[in-house]
């Protein structure tokens, strides 16, 4: 089995708030899109953040409505051997520079996880960020059963740090 890659980050000089996922799964790598698989709610969770529809967006411009907003993305792992799509099954991973990618984004105030994998390998990699807040957020994936509501609920926290002033 070869080894899946994270896509490059998608941030800019605007970038407020990282979110950060786990590795792309198959259906993303497929497409080479983040977020591709068509039950994940990433896409409706975020929207709902910046208030836009990004579902009904082709690709690229959910990618510049996110940046638009100052909301980046990128992943924890950079490599890993995963047979499928769940977490659980992630071996051999090597991590993301994330603290390097934090260095560069000045106007940063938060990141965010999605799900408890990238939340458990990325605050120990970014124990030391003493500016940005760290935020775990209940899983967009469909192998996460909550309910979309209570997915809502939780992220509805990131409107807040979009609203601050620097």
């Amino acid at each position: 089995m070869s080894a899946k890659r994270a896509f490059d980050p998608v941030t800019d000089a605007n970038t407020r708030l990282l979110i950060l996922g786990s590795l792309p799964g198959d259906a993303s790598l497929k497409a080479a899109q983040y977020y591709a698989h068509p039950q994940n709610a990433f896409w409706r969770l975020v929207g709902g953040v910046i208030g836009r529809d990004l579902a009904a967006l082709p690709y690229p411009d959910r990618l510049e409505a996110l940046k638009a907003a100052g909301v980046g993305l990128w992943d924890v792992i950079a490599t890993a051997h995963r047979p499928g799509s769940l977490d659980g099954a992630i071996r051999n991973a090597e991590v993301a520079d994330l603290n390097a990618l934090v260095g560069r984004l000045d106007g940063l105030r938060a990141v965010a996880f999605n799900g408890g994998t990238a939340a458990r390998i990325g605050r120990r990699l970014l124990v030391a960020a003493p500016r940005v807040e760290l935020i775990d957020l209940p899983s967009s994936s469909p192998a996460y059963t909550r309910p979309f509501a209570d997915k809502a609920a939780a992220w509805a926290v990131l409107t807040g740090v979009l609203q601050q002033r620097p």
